[in-house]
């Protein structure tokens, strides 16, 4: 059941359902208005005037001889008034204005028995009145009048009625479709953000088959969900596992005898763990979802350039003491760890940048390496990518840290962006946007 309490029978019959009443609506009120306006009434003193006129003109006629009627008529008439005189009485008049003619009568109530005829004569724009009486002997009195009726415009009156009327309607008819719709853009607002975070089922409304839309779209969720989540854990306890028996193989390395040997048994395992670690970070096996934090994005920067600075990594930051903002501070940390892992391995000289502006965070990594071939710029943020022609290949892992940066700086509502310096180098920018 809609908000307008329209019951959900169907799209097409929804929306035909909402344009007949919005036809039946427009046709009655058209009718009422204009049979409103067919009957309209005049002041007092027109209504007082033209009564007196017809007594007037009527008690000289009837008193004057039928030749000569014709010429008094005419002497009757004004500047408000045209009278003349027939021997018979014309057809009665479809278009009788009953309401003026009850005022004309109430205010001279001797014409109630000549059979008072008024109707509406249409002159280009201007509406006036006319009509007539029947004299005693059977013959007509018939009057126009001159000017047209103070303060009614019928032009432009119904020109007004007409275009309020429809307003409303379409006003109305356009209120009731978008309630029959509502659910769609609910459904859109949904599809649009699925992928961001955890299923948002949408609740079923509107008509049948939006509906049967959003039934599908809800499934459809739960079993995308679950297909990652049984993915994810069965990479994710495959990663845990493993760990187990590089450990023991480390340990075992110790009883290795010859060191070149056993140097090089190290960095094989020192490989596969490293290639463990990242595939559990990209897949978030390792944390729990983070709640945002106000955390100080500068505190942060300096003590991983300090940290990398202990191991005699060349990394200098350039940047405030301090910058709070609202994060995932576990995340962020690893993102920008991340970066920094990249440049010191394809770098001699390492510069990490913190800049602050009233609507955007930029937090850049400048290094000194040999760069990424321009076309390659996108395809290096895809999980597993690995660009050996542009890196030397002894990097350990699976290509997935800049995946994994990518990956939280989204989450965060932000931005990733490569680009190659000028004068060599690559440069590794995520942009924040403002939060405090």
């Amino acid at each position: 059941m809609s908000r307008f309490g329209i019951r959900p029978f169907g799209l097409i019959g929804q929306i035909i359902a909402i344009l007949l009443i919005a036809v039946v609506t427009e046709f009655v009120a058209s009718t009422m208005l204009y049979e409103r306006a067919s009957e309209f009434s005049v002041r007092d003193d027109e209504a007082r005037r033209l009564g007196e006129h017809l007594v007037i003109a009527r008690q000289l006629l009837e008193k004057t001889p039928a030749a000569r009627r014709p010429a008094i008529a005419a002497s009757l008439s004004t500047d408000h008034y045209v009278t003349g005189w027939a021997p018979r009485p014309p057809a009665p008049a479809a278009d009788a204005l009953t309401l003026m003619r009850s005022q004309i009568i109430a205010w001279e109530p001797s014409l109630s028995s000549t059979d008072l005829r008024l109707a509406r004569r249409t002159d280009g724009l201007a509406t006036r009145v006319a009509g007539g009486l029947v004299l005693a002997d059977g013959s007509w009195l018939s009057f126009r009048m001159q000017r047209a009726l103070s303060g009614e415009d019928w032009w432009h009156g119904r020109i007004l009625l007409a275009a309020v009327l429809a307003l409303l309607v379409i006003g109305s008819a356009s209120l009731l479709i978008r309630a029959a719709l509502h659910p769609l853009r609910r459904l859109a607002r949904a599809a649009d953000r699925f992928g961001t975070g955890g299923p948002e089922l949408v609740g079923e409304a509107g008509p049948i088959e939006i509906r049967q839309v959003i039934a599908a779209f809800n499934r459809m969720q739960s079993r995308i969900q679950r297909l990652i989540g049984e993915r994810t854990e069965a990479l994710a306890a495959v990663g845990h596992d493993l760990r187990t028996p590089l450990a023991r193989l480390r340990l075992r390395t110790d009883n290795v005898d010859n060191a070149v040997l056993r140097a090089t048994i190290g960095n094989d395992i020192a490989e596969m763990e490293a290639m463990v670690t990242s595939l559990l970070a990209y897949l978030g096996g390792e944390n729990d979802p983070e709640t945002p934090t106000l955390t100080d994005i500068a505190v942060l920067c300096a003590t991983l350039v300090d940290d990398a600075t202990d191991h005699g990594y060349p990394v200098s930051y350039h940047g405030p003491d301090h910058c709070e903002t609202r994060v995932r501070r576990g995340s962020l940390k690893r993102a920008v760890s991340n970066l920094l892992e990249n440049a010191v391995h394809y770098g001699s000289t390492i510069s990490l940048s913190l800049t602050v502006t009233d609507q955007a965070i930029v937090i850049a990594v400048d290094d000194d390496g040999p760069g990424i071939p321009e076309e390659a710029l996108e395809t290096v943020l895809q999980p597993f990518a690995r660009l050996d022609a542009a890196r030397r290949r002894d990097t350990v892992g699976l290509g997935l840290g800049l995946a994994i940066v990518a990956r939280v700086v989204a989450v965060e509502g932000g931005t990733l962006k490569l680009s190659n310096r000028p004068k060599g180098g690559l440069r590794a920018e995520i942009s924040l946007p403002r939060a405090i």
